[in-house]
């Protein structure tokens, strides 16, 4: 993106946002990249930057771990393995071996699931692989701490085994001799120590003559000297020569390895900027985590709708101090190009102007910004700024001149993909040359298409933006009342500067202010004051349409319980039903089990019986009980005349009463809690429960 003035990413506060980005980077990759973070104005490459930070925040969101934690910067470790006849170390080696490890376990984690779930983080490692070879090679040759293995080649194997041996023989020869050498007195109480390398015996200096052997030295006081006995030099100077084979066989094998996996510098050079660029995606996941930034909507077009838009910054300072953040809404699109703002100072004209500014500078750089993710968001090749007072002494401009020489650059340089702001067009000038300068300034941007806003007090320009295509204005909002800017931005009407409204709120002589009214051009003073009401009426209007959406909302509460309390009864109604229709259904299965049960007792009664055509009747009154209750009702009156029902205990051969249909029989056999009853020449299995004991009336008398 081209960048005017060079300071446009300082004025916007660019250069805060990526010092917080820094913050959160822990390799030098990483930390290269944010501090030469680029806005960019490829659709494409801005969507897959976002796209992985996005992703990237939904992990961290989700808790799942990402395997990202090992911090690496070997850069130099792996430049010197692609120079031919370099060697690398053990502590290198092992270096290498954890980036190894680490890109394996991102390999790992990327399974097909996760590829398909996270397809942006996927293109980070979708060009290269994981090869395990430079891990088992380096296995082969070094342990977990890094030293070189005695299996690493024959030779150092060799060497180390008589080193081994050697330095035993050395040992038992060193404490023969300093055995002998205590046993006479001349030892010192450290006895024994080492020099360059080699066993020496810490003698007293007076008896340094005594004892056969080279001198190393003494001490600082020249009370201790340093002597290698005579018997162990030929032992050292073994050891020595064996201890010098071992460095160059080792130093061998370490540059063979290095040679041998030189082939694999590129490779590895890729593992290591793969780490940087994960890295480098959490830091960007971490700062929109703090700043509650979201992935827009992303558009080629020059087009802007950004909704609940903060200043990151702004959010930031006042999330510290647990204060809330009023947020932007602003649309632009090819109707509505160029906001103009007016308002009193100090109302947040310049903070909403650097709130789209900013979100604009850190969208293109592949930062997620503080704004609802339904916003969208267009892509400028261009971004003008003009802010604030840029006097330069150096170049003898004065605050307008300065300005005119911003708009001169302004005019010959934008296009329909520029986005500019404009502090206080016109200002440090006279009112109306100046608003005679702006209003023509204005007029060439909207004629190029350009995108952008203009904070201005001239009431010409708030006029001219009522009745130019392309133009609209906007308000900030300010609290007559109390005095206090709102910091909300109101689109669709020009403001009041409040300019006397402020000065008697601060309590400046009336006659004073009655005074500079007079000085006022009369129709000016009049829309001023029309444009104050105005303001503080809409406000008025967007409380009580507040407080209407609360009473809807509270409503559509209502609603959806009482549509709850409903839908709940209209479910125990069913239930009851259900209920009802299963109770029938268990009486009629149990109608159709006993009329079974005495069918099966009638077929065993007619092989028996001798009157068949009782049988019948019988078996006909069970399958067609139309009259079943007429009948049964007059069979209860007529058995009620002549038997009555006593409380003796049912036993065999009792008459006893069938309470369902009121038939009299005897008790023929008990089987547990039922009873054959022989009815006639029928026997029934009838449950205790159904009978009562019965006796017949004549007996009374």
């Amino acid at each position: 993106m081209k960048l005017y003035p060079e300071a446009a990413e300082n004025q916007l506060e660019f250069d805060k946002v990526k010092a917080l980005l820094l913050e959160h980077c822990r390799t030098e990759f990483a930390v290269e990249k944010a501090q030469h973070l680029r806005i960019h104005t490829r659709k494409d490459y801005i969507i897959k930057e976002l796209s992985q930070t996005y992703e990237y925040k939904l992990i961290t969101e989700q808790n799942l771990l990402f395997p990202n934690d090992v911090v690496l910067n070997i850069q130099k470790d792996l430049k010197l393995l692609g120079i031919t006849g370099s060697t690398i170390v053990g502590e290198q080696w092992m270096q290498v071996k954890r980036l190894c490890m680490a890109i394996e376990n991102i390999f790992r984690w990327f399974n097909q699931e996760r590829r398909l779930a996270f397809t942006s983080l996927a293109l980070v490692i979708a060009d290269t692989y994981y090869e395990k070879a430079i891990v088992e090679m380096i296995d082969e040759v070094l342990d977990e701490s890094g030293n070189v293995k005695d299996t690493a080649s024959e030779d150092l194997q060799r060497i180390r085994m008589n080193l081994y041996k050697k330095r035993n023989e050395l040992r038992r020869a060193f404490e023969r001799v300093v055995a002998k050498l205590s046993k006479a007195g001349y030892t010192t109480d450290i006895a024994e120590s080492f020099s360059n390398g080699r066993r020496v015996v810490a003698v007293f200096s007076e008896h340094k003559r005594q004892i056969k052997g080279i001198l190393h030295g003494e001490s600082d006081s020249r009370k201790t000297t340093f002597i290698e006995p005579e018997e162990t030099i030929e032992l050292n100077n073994d050891v020595y020569s064996l201890e010098n084979d071992e460095r160059k066989e080792v130093l061998r094998i370490l540059r063979a390895l290095t040679s041998k996996l030189s082939v694999y510098a590129p490779l590895l050079k890729s593992y290591h900027d793969i780490l940087g660029i994960f890295d480098f995606i959490r830091a960007k996941a971490k700062l929109a985590l703090d700043m509650n930034g979201n992935f827009p909507s992303v558009s080629d077009k020059v087009y802007v709708d950004l909704k609940d838009a903060y200043h990151p910054l702004l959010y930031l300072y006042n999330k510290k101090l647990s204060k809330p953040t009023i947020p932007l809404n602003i649309s632009f699109d090819e109707k509505d190009r160029i906001l103009v703002i007016s308002g009193p100072n100090a109302g947040g004209k310049t903070v909403a102007m650097k709130t789209i500014g900013l979100n604009q500078m850190m969208m293109q750089s592949g930062l997620l910004v503080p704004v609802k993710p339904d916003s969208q968001m267009g892509i400028f090749k261009q971004l003008f700024i003009h802010i604030g007072d840029t006097q330069s002494i150096e170049f003898e401009l004065s605050t307008y001149s300065a300005q005119l020489n911003a708009m001169k650059y302004f005019i010959e340089n934008a296009n329909g993909k520029t986005l500019f702001f404009i502090d206080e067009l016109g200002g440090g000038s006279d009112p109306n040359l100046g608003g005679a300068f702006a209003e023509v300034i204005l007029e060439e941007l909207s004629r190029k298409h350009s995108v952008g806003i203009v904070t201005t007090h001239y009431l010409n320009l708030k006029v001219m933006a009522n009745r130019t295509p392309g133009l609209f204005n906007g308000a900030m909002a300010f609290d007559e009342v109390r005095l206090q800017p709102l910091y909300k931005l109101i689109v669709g009407k020009p403001g009041s500067s409040y300019t006397f409204s402020i000065a008697e709120r601060i309590g400046l002589p009336k006659p004073l202010i009655n005074r500079a009214k007079k000085l006022v051009d009369e129709d000016h003073f009049r829309l001023d004051k029309l444009l104050n009401s105005t303001e503080q009426d809409m406000q008025q209007i967007d409380k009580e349409k507040k407080q209407l959406h609360k009473l809807i909302r509270e409503n559509e509460k209502l609603k959806k319980e009482m549509e709850t309390v409903l839908h709940k009864e209209k479910h125990k109604q069913q239930v009851e039903i259900l209920k009802q229709q299963n109770k029938i259904t268990e009486d009629r299965i149990a109608y159709l089990k006993d009329t079974e049960r005495k069918l099966r007792q009638m077929v065993v009664e007619w092989r028996k019986a001798d009157d068949k055509n009782t049988v019948v009747k019988n078996i006909s009154a069970v399958l067609f009980p139309k009259n079943e209750k007429i009948i049964t009702g007059k069979m209860a009156k007529k058995i009620d005349a002549r038997y009555k029902e006593t409380a003796a205990e049912i036993i065999v051969g009792t008459k006893v009463k069938i309470k369902k249909n009121h038939q009299v029989g005897e008790v023929k056999e008990l089987r547990g809690k039922r009873a054959i009853v022989q009815i006639g020449q029928l026997p029934i299995n009838v449950e205790l429960n159904d009978l009562v004991a019965v006796q017949e009336k004549n007996q009374e008398n």
